[in-house]
């Protein structure tokens, strides 16, 4: 918040409890400074993708309907912080406009997304459920279909064996026996990349990455938990 948004919120606050009201210029000024550097970091009001909105008004309202105490800043940065946690807890991250090779930018760029939505500037995306009505006998029949694409029957021991010498396959497998999204289902959106299904992910050198871009999980996630998918 910015001086005169604090300065609205120290009117509101002494109108509704005479008490946190200053003696006099001079305190008036000192509190407006005090208040306007430790909620410097504390927006008026956010958004929340799933309940309540933050407003700092609210929250003190809440503080002086609830607590004998006269308010202190921290009683409306605490709620802050608590309100951004649970935010940005709920929040799926967005694929970032930056080269995910470049682990600096990309992290920054990560980094400057969540700022964007702990002040509001941002609505969260929410984290969608990864379940659905299907029965136990219909994941496990997806299951087998995915295990059988992939290849022929091979004895679980010969294949735990062989496991260590071809990792992409044995990852690939795990996946498909838990019935979790696979990235090598799809083809690669990524710019510099577009690995067709069934090939690693490759970096801007054109050699083969140990994990798959993020765009190309998203997009397998997407169409793995869309409604009507096997």
């Amino acid at each position: 918040m910015n001086r005169r948004e604090v300065a609205a919120l120290l009117a509101y606050a002494a109108k509704l409890d005479p008490r946190s009201a200053p003696a006099d210029e001079a305190a008036a000024a000192e509190t407006l400074h005090q208040w306007a550097d430790l909620l410097a970091d504390v927006p008026p009001t956010a958004p929340h993708p799933e309940s309540r909105d933050w407003d700092a008004a609210q929250a003190v309202r809440h503080h002086i309907a609830t607590s004998p105490y006269p308010i202190k800043p921290s009683d409306v940065s605490r709620p802050w912080h608590s309100f951004r946690r649970d935010v940005l807890s709920r929040h799926v991250d967005p694929l970032p406009d930056a080269d995910p090779d470049d682990d600096r930018a990309y992290r920054a760029a990560l980094a400057a997304q969540r700022r964007a939505i702990e002040t509001g500037a941002v609505v969260a995306t929410p984290r969608a459920a990864l379940t659905t009505g299907e029965s136990r006998q219909e994941r496990d029949r997806f299951a087998a279909e995915r295990l059988a694409a992939l290849g022929g029957y091979v004895p679980r021991s010969v294949d735990q064996e062989l496991a260590m010498y071809r990792p992409r396959r044995a990852a690939r497998e795990r996946l498909a026996a838990a019935g979790l999204p696979d990235p090598l289902d799809v083809n690669c959106p990524c710019e510099w990349c577009r690995a067709p299904a069934g090939s690693p992910c490759l970096d801007r050198h054109r050699a083969p990455r140990r994990t798959a871009h993020p765009t190309r999980l998203d997009l397998a996630t997407a169409q793995h938990y869309a409604p009507g998918a096997a």
